[in-house]
């Protein structure tokens, strides 16, 4: 995750322009919460819908006037045509992901096995937002979070777990992992089909 915040520029620095050309044009802010892409410009998979918006704004700082100010409105939505955001994108990626795991044999033989290591593999290496790849792949290499790919459950809690530390680092509520066959795959008592 620490690379996910070297990524980002905060707004609290200075626009700045090339002090070796008088001609320049100020470089403006970027504001927090937008990520820079490798190449240094901003990575749209890998910011969400209002921090780019926020970027995207033109300065439309109202007027003086007596009227009493405007009650605040929600944040704003992406039109419908528009690319996922990094939000956007983890949700269906982890539903993706967990239905992948709810559909993966009870016991996978040795081929299906390598595919699913090779799968998360290469997942982990071209995931749209870089940090978020960068961070997952880390995670998977860290000692006892190798894809567990053995059968169905093995592979249902690691996704589970993995998801979990995601949540963690955004600050989110963590799922109980004992039920991930339940939410993902029978939907007992949860609402859901029961097979």
């Amino acid at each position: 995750m620490d690379k996910f915040f070297n990524g980002i520029q905060k707004t609290n620095q200075k626009p700045t322009a090339d002090p070796e050309d008088p001609t320049a044009p100020e470089k403006k802010a970027i504001p927090k919460g937008v990520v820079l892409g490798k190449d240094g410009k901003p990575c749209r998979s890998c910011t969400s819908f209002s921090s780019w918006a926020a970027m995207t704004r033109k300065d439309t700082t109202p007027a003086a006037t007596t009227d009493p100010p405007a009650p605040p409105t929600s944040p704003p939505s992406p039109p419908p045509d528009c690319p996922p955001d990094v939000d956007a994108l983890g949700r269906s990626t982890w539903t993706f992901l967990h239905a992948l795991s709810a559909a993966y044999p009870p016991a996978a033989t040795a081929a299906q096995q390598a595919e699913m290591r090779q799968f998360l593999a290469l997942f982990a290496r071209l995931y749209p937002c870089w940090p978020c790849a960068e961070d997952f792949r880390a995670w998977m290499g860290r000692g006892g979070n190798a894809p567990r790919v053995e059968g169905r459950e093995g592979l249902g809690r690691w996704m589970c777990e993995a998801h979990n530390e995601v949540n963690r680092k955004l600050g989110k509520r963590e799922f109980e992992c004992a039920r991930w066959e339940e939410r993902w795959r029978t939907g007992g008592g949860m609402g859901g089909v029961v097979e």
